[in-house]
């Protein structure tokens, strides 16, 4: 579905798949990256598959989430909770890129260095 006012005017190109299952798929796809703005559901509903698809290996590509506003901090609250807890390998935290300003958040992220070894404990491979 197109929504007209949603849609940039100057877009050369739009593509507007059937489901989300195809979105997120062209998404990794033709994606060198993923940056996540503020958002509701969908957002984290791609986020955290993009994160877990790095967690588990499918993809080595920086993902990154500009906190405008520290729109972020309650989400990096609970992944860090996670964290402490034991669920989440500190590796893979830090491996998410944030930042407030879109610059640092592009110069963070082009540093950016997959948790090869983290992958392989966490898939027990070992």
């Amino acid at each position: 579905m197109k929504t007209p006012a949603l849609a940039h005017d100057g877009l050369t190109r739009m593509e507007v798949p059937p489901d989300m299952h195809t979105r997120k798929a062209k998404m990794h796809e033709l994606a060198d990256a993923y940056i996540a703005l503020p958002g509701g559901y969908g957002t984290f509903d791609e986020l955290f598959e993009t994160i877990t698809w790095s967690q588990i290996g499918h993809h080595q590509k920086p993902i990154g989430l500009l906190n405008t506003k520290n729109y972020y901090a309650p989400l990096l609250a609970a992944i860090d909770h996670a964290v402490n807890e034991g669920f989440i390998f500190e590796e893979h935290r830090d491996s998410l890129c944030c930042d407030s300003d879109p610059k640092r958040l592009l110069e963070a992220m082009a540093l950016y260095e997959h948790p090869h070894e983290a992958v392989k404990r966490w898939m027990r491979e070992e």
